[in-house]
């Protein structure tokens, strides 16, 4: 899921030095022993992918790239062969966002995720080698995990700092959680987005490819954003959904996400006031909102047997799907927060229990990535050590961010982390085509991100999804007007003359990629 962009000429003259060099071909390419993706009976995501008519195999890197002799790695990876082999394109990387395991992409093409998306992509199934690949330190690529408890993390990533107690707490569990990293220290150097890159192009290399197109979501953009920078020449067609601003990766990636949170709250309020007969939070986006605020300067609620205390509202309160669906189930959380402000007993809705059991969940969920998601952050680019500059942080934007600023802006473990970044971040900026791909109020991502990547690649165009609150647009919004500019330039045709717009049509319900 990255923002803020680099333009010192020196800097940029060292990034594209450094892109010839990676760009040549790879010397002793792998052959690939593919083998049934389904590693036993639980194995879920090998089921998927096994119905899909995907086989996996795996491909060895270097830990280090700077040192391809010493240390290895095997990354997963998961393939579908073209349906339509006489009329096929090549090969379709898939990453679906995170970071975070996305073997499972295949099978999102190739017929979909039930029961949220139902059809997939048979076009370009059809037309194309699907590949999706477990990113190293996430799934089956060598896992990382610092054990940290699920409840431990989400106090630190889902909980603001509205006051000084709540912000100390903070730096506390941020500093824990670090401390608990240091003996995976040999490992965290090489957990950035280039090195993940540069696997990337291992497998491209593995597979007999000397092009590969590309569709990534969020995490899976920026990925694909700096694998194309690294690789120029190893690209046919791209296409990045959701994007980041071109330097917003690392430990800030959350910084300036506060307005554009606000702004589908409010696009959600909208939704409730229609239906104020049902939901009765108010007849007016306005009044509902006031009432939202009600809500969260409570200190302390008590919502079923959990304890939701001020720093845990902003978490609960994000959205980043305005489907009807969505909205629906969102509205009824709300409805149970504004009942326990009241004092009243409630219970809460089957998805709210189960959000708020995590924030007390004292075990370690290796399937979560928590510790791999942030050594990826941390590694991609460096953060400030001293703490108090995140508090100024968050007191200069009080004003303008009252309920998503002390959480967009909150410190992370990369403050205390055991090393630092190994190298300089990419700059991402260049003219070569791409598809850009986003929702004009995308709350994780937001719209001015993705519009400065779009400057940073001027030889791009952008289809966007203008009036739409949610993260993730191609198959998983139902705007055909979307999905036909996409998938017909994957399949071979020109890129817009211009920049395209496409008009919103809410969806019942369907799900979002990883952020």
């Amino acid at each position: 899921m990255t923002k803020r962009r680099r333009t010192l000429a020196a800097g940029l003259t060292i990034a594209l030095l450094a892109s010839l060099a990676q760009s040549q071909p790879a010397a002793g390419a792998q052959r690939i022993g593919w083998h049934d993706c389904r590693t036993g009976p639980d194995d879920a995501t090998g089921q998927l992918l096994a119905a899909a008519g995907a086989t996996c195999g795996e491909v060895t890197v270097p830990l280090d790239h700077a040192d391809p002799g010493g240390r290895t790695l095997s990354v997963a990876v998961a393939r579908r062969a073209a349906t339509d082999p006489a009329r096929r394109l090549g090969t379709l990387m898939v990453n679906t966002g995170g970071p975070g395991p996305s073997r499972e992409g295949v099978a999102l093409l190739a017929q979909g995720l039930p029961p949220e998306v139902p059809s997939g992509a048979p076009s370009l199934a059809a037309r194309y080698d699907l590949v999706g690949i477990d990113p190293r330190f996430f799934g089956l690529s060598a896992p990382l995990e610092c054990g940290w408890p699920t409840g431990r993390y989400l106090q630190s990533a889902q909980l603001a700092s509205p006051d000084r107690a709540s912000f100390e707490r903070g730096v506390a569990v941020a500093r824990d959680l670090a401390a608990r990293c240091v003996g995976q220290g040999d490992l965290l150097a090489h957990a950035s987005t280039r090195d993940i890159a540069r696997d990337m192009d291992l497998v491209r290399a593995a597979l007999g490819e000397p092009k590969i197109s590309y569709l990534g979501w969020s995490f899976g953009s920026h990925l694909g954003a700096v694998y194309r920078q690294l690789f120029p020449r190893r690209v046919e067609r791209i296409v990045l959904d959701s994007a980041a601003a071109p330097g917003a990766a690392g430990p800030a990636l959350t910084r300036e996400t506060a307005p554009a949170d606000a702004a589908a709250l409010r696009d959600w309020a909208r939704w409730a006031a229609v239906r104020d007969g049902r939901y009765h939070l108010g007849a007016t986006a306005d009044e509902v909102l006031a009432g939202v605020d009600r809500i969260a300067r409570e200190p302390l609620l008590l919502v079923g047997g959990h304890r939701v205390d001020a720093a845990m509202i902003p978490g609960l309160l994000l959205t980043v799907d305005d489907s009807d669906a969505f909205y629906a189930e969102f509205s009824a959380q709300v409805v149970v927060l504004r009942d326990a402000a009241r004092g009243l007993a409630v219970t809460p809705t089957p998805t709210q229990e189960w959000k708020l059991s995590l924030y007390t969940d004292p075990k370690v969920e290796p399937a979560f990535g928590f510790s791999a998601t942030v050594a990826n952050q941390c590694a991609d680019r460096a953060a400030s050590r001293d703490p108090e500059s995140y508090y100024r942080d968050i007191q200069a934007h009080r004003a303008a961010e009252p309920l998503f600023g002390p959480l967009a802006r909150h410190i992370t473990p990369c403050a205390f982390w055991p090393v630092r970044p190994a190298e300089t971040p990419v700059v991402i900026g260049n003219d070569l085509p791409a598809l850009l791909v986003g929702a004009s109020g995308d709350p994780v991502t937001p719209y001015a991100g993705q519009r400065a990547l779009r400057r940073a690649l001027p030889g791009s165009r952008m289809v966007t999804l203008d009036g739409a609150f949610r993260h993730g647009v191609y198959l998983f919004d139902t705007a055909p007007c979307v999905t036909e500019v996409v998938e017909s330039y994957l399949l071979g045709g020109p890129l817009p003359r211009t920049d395209v717009t496409c008009a919103r049509h809410r969806s019942p319900g369907r799900t979002t990629p990883a952020s």
